[in-house]
């Protein structure tokens, strides 16, 4: 282990993380509010400076690093930002506790949406942006953000990159690593603007648009309504938000095709066919489940297509109680919970590649079970599956199964039921936010213990980083010198 490369690293993304956080106080000087949030946030943003030149002063003489340093520089930042990102939200007194507070910035940075805030909109709108902006820099990714500004590019930063990128598989969009990290950063801060601009024409106001535009973008959802999207009554805004939810959720390596002009490449993606596929699905058989429960045909379109486009790309916005609906609509959506939008997207979840991996090799063990002397290739996108990433998948869920199960047990301690504490776990590993039960859209997760807040927000961190860097990082042969 390189120990004093990771020690810079994480300083240098430190530093980018203190400067953000100078964009909510322009929010609060705009809305000229109180002197104590102008103060709160910007006394951690210098204490987040200082501190991060504490970890830069001295560049290390040996800068080589590899999987095992990107793994843990990976993790490291994204819980360090977590952790200083959430002492603002204490000293405004907005939040009663630390653990409170790091939960709620964990669940902003990993994109899941989930709140133990009863009442948002009491909160001030530098807390309020600061919620949303989290969900904009987590999205795309923290060190995808610091890769697309350092002035030159230095080929071992693909190791922190593969790490925090989603997905079974990591390609770059161009030759150069930082130029892939700009182009992936201006096509989704592009999308983020076309669709602040799309919320204000459907008259929802300024403030709001851009915290729900962010919030989108990188399929958090956040919201700054008790009511969350209901509360602006509006179809054109549910709409909108229900087209840019699943947009987000798709590979944006698939958008630079567009730029491109390669229209066939982005229309004969396989995981797109499956992706889109899915969620046609799912809305029909929801939409038959409900059709004697809703009178207004047409509303219940608009519920259930909000609703699976929510679910499915993680982000967690609401415009209907879809714990009240019948059960097997629960289950539906608690499987499209589990898998999740496209690898390469803002999403979580399994990611609807390594679920249609899994089919495919699960047929191919059926048909060599019938006919053991017969060669059965697995193809994807038209290239076939090589056994090394068959191994990888397996092996990722693998360890899905094994956190997903030690996170159900430690909160079936206090769950008050099998689907409360199910949903929990699914909704904060896979990054989505609300579940069912007791932590359903028009609930919270302010009833769970200090003890609970703390495992979930790790479970957070574990499940956008997709595990293996969680448990690198806490595993002590992974700081051996040697």
């Amino acid at each position: 282990m390189n120990r004093s490369i990771v020690r810079y690293l994480v300083g240098r993304i430190l530093l980018l993380v203190g400067i953000l956080m100078f964009l909510p106080i322009a929010v609060g000087l705009l809305y000229q509010e109180r002197g104590q949030i102008l103060f709160a946030y910007g006394s951690v943003a210098f204490a987040c400076c200082f501190f991060s030149l504490l970890l830069v002063w001295r560049k290390p003489q040996n800068t080589r690093f590899y999987a095992k340093e990107g793994l843990v520089i990976c993790s490291l930042s994204w819980i360090l930002a977590s952790l200083f990102g959430a002492i603002p939200l204490v000293l405004t007194h907005e939040y009663p506790n630390f653990i409170d507070a790091f939960f709620e910035i964990s669940s902003g940075f990993t994109t899941t949406g989930a709140t133990v805030a009863t009442n948002v909109e009491i909160l001030s709108k530098t807390t309020l942006f600061w919620r949303s902006f989290t969900h904009l820099i987590g999205g795309m990714g923290v060190l995808v953000f610091v890769l697309a500004l350092l002035p030159k590019s230095d080929p071992d930063n693909v190791y922190m990159m593969k790490a925090e990128m989603p997905g079974p598989s990591f390609g770059k969009i161009l030759s150069g690593l930082k130029g892939t990290a700009r182009m992936l950063y201006a096509i989704y801060l592009i999308m983020t603007l076309v669709l602040f601009v799309l919320l204000v024409i459907a008259k929802m106001p300024v403030f709001d648009a851009i915290c729900h535009a962010m919030g989108t973008a990188g399929t958090g959802g956040f919201g700054i309504k008790n009511s969350s999207i209901l509360w602006y009554n509006s179809s054109s805004i549910n709409l909108i938000l229900s087209v840019g939810m699943l947009v987000f959720g798709i590979n944006f390596n698939l958008y630079y095709f567009l730029l491109l002009r390669k229209f066939k490449d982005f229309f004969q993606d396989e995981e797109l066919h499956w992706y889109l596929g899915i969620v046609a699905i799912a809305f029909i058989l929801i939409c038959l489940n409900l059709w004697s429960v809703y009178k207004n045909k047409a509303q219940m379109a608009i519920d259930v297509f909000f609703s699976v486009s929510s679910i499915i790309t993680t982000t967690g916005y609401s415009t209907a109680d879809f714990a009240a609906w019948p059960l097997f609509s629960h289950i539906i959506l608690l499987l499209l919970m589990m898998v999740g939008a496209m690898a390469g997207s803002t999403a979580g979840g399994l990611k609807v590649s390594r679920v249609t991996m899994f089919g495919k090799v699960l047929r191919a063990e059926m048909l060599h079970q019938r006919e053991p002397a017969r060669i059965i290739p697995i193809r994807f996108n038209r290239k076939t599956i090589s056994s090394t990433l068959i191994r990888s998948l397996f092996g990722y869920f693998v360890a899905y199964a094994f956190v997903f199960i030690t996170l159900l047990l430690i909160v079936s301690f206090e769950s008050p039921d099998f689907i409360t504490a199910f949903s929990t776990v699914a909704a904060t590993f896979n990054n989505i936010g609300p579940g069912l039960g007791a932590v359903g859209p028009t609930a919270n997760y302010a009833w769970l213990s200090p003890y609970a807040k703390l495992v979930l927000s790790l479970g957070m961190i574990t499940g956008r980083l997709e595990i293996w860097p969680v448990i690198i990082l806490f595993s002590w042969r992974s700081w051996k010198k040697t």
